[in-house]
């Protein structure tokens, strides 16, 4: 089975990201700026974790992709 990680990547860098960015134009536009640092808080507990498994699941990937290659040429 083939993974396609580029959504995952998408999905990690808008839970790391992206919320932030909304939050703050919320936070610019009410005035309100608790939404920013509790949004930071939220990013940071769900991005980075997001990141971490997306990054594992990367290397894990191109290490089954080098061990193939590797396989394939000494055939």
């Amino acid at each position: 089975m083939k993974e396609n990680l580029k959504f995952a990547w998408i999905g990690s860098w808008f839970a790391l990201g992206g919320q932030l960015v909304f939050f703050i134009g919320v936070s610019i536009f009410t005035g309100e700026w608790r939404y920013a640092m509790w949004s930071f808080m939220v990013s940071m507990l769900a991005g980075v974790p997001s990141m971490i498994t997306t990054w594992r699941a990367q290397k894990k990937t191109n290490n089954i992709k080098i061990k193939q290659v590797h396989k394939n040429s000494f055939i």
